[in-house]
């Protein structure tokens, strides 16, 4: 039985490769109560599941858009509801604004890179 646990979750390190989040970042949702483990092994590791996996891509979605944690919590509670909520309308609002500013930056970006390449020789 404990095996089949074993195929059912993973380890931190292999959550960090799947989520592209650092183990540290992991550690950090764990600790702020975001996205928790679902379970422990023996030793005291952390076991993740494929959902807490899904969660955590959440989060690293939401959060460059500028949500606090507590936001981040009600985010992650709309998107795993199976009924559509009243909330979510603010929140889509807010992310659709943060993505606009998140685009500024991008284009403000770019327009460095190519005044940057101007000066190469060549």
């Amino acid at each position: 039985m404990e095996h089949e646990q074993d195929t059912d979750t993973m380890q931190i390190g292999e959550v960090a490769e799947r989520t592209q989040l650092s183990l540290r970042t992991i550690r950090h949702y764990d600790q702020v109560g975001l996205v928790p483990p679902s379970g422990r092994s023996q030793g005291g590791f952390r076991l993740y599941t494929a959902r807490d996996v899904e969660r955590l891509n959440h989060v690293r979605r939401i959060t460059p858009l500028g949500f606090s944690l507590e936001e981040t919590a009600e985010i992650l509670t709309l998107l795993e509801e199976e009924a559509s909520s009243a909330g979510a309308e603010e929140y889509l609002e807010r992310a659709q604004l943060g993505r606009e500013k998140l685009a500024r930056k991008l284009r403000q970006a770019d327009e460095l890179i190519r005044e940057l390449q101007e000066r190469l020789p060549g």
